[in-house]
């Protein structure tokens, strides 16, 4: 096999070199196998899932304070309501019972100007 080799001129060899080193130069990366590819796009799948839960469960939480600020200040708005309707009935009605009995003490103090002996009666004869 020596003798064979020495045969070659070098020149051949010289030109079989300049032809297969940019062959195998330009051949293409190895591309990423099926069952690579595939863990990859697991793993993406996996973290746009826990990327769109953990915004779900922020969205969730958020809306769930603002729901309970909103209940808590319509609550303080509907005591502060009551609590002045309360107070206006309270007064109106205190109202109405002082006239009421204004006008009672007035047709009492009339009657008692009618009968004989009495205060009202005395207050009437003084002219």
């Amino acid at each position: 096999m020596n003798k064979s080799i020495r045969i070659l001129p070098a020149a051949l060899a010289l030109a079989f070199a300049a032809v297969a080193l940019p062959a195998a130069a330009q051949t293409q990366p190895a591309q990423p196998s099926t069952a690579a590819k595939v863990e990859n796009a697991g793993e993406k799948t996996w973290d746009a899932t826990k990327s769109g839960t953990e915004k779900a469960v922020n969205a969730t939480e958020r809306g769930a304070k603002k729901a309970w600020n909103a209940t808590k200040r319509g609550t303080g708005k509907a005591v502060n309501a009551t609590g002045n309707a309360a107070g206006k009935a309270g007064t109106a009605v205190s109202s109405t019972a002082t006239a009421a009995a204004d006008k009672t003490r007035q047709v009492g103090d009339k009657i008692g100007e009618k009968i004989p002996g009495t205060p009202q009666n005395e207050a009437a004869k003084k002219p």
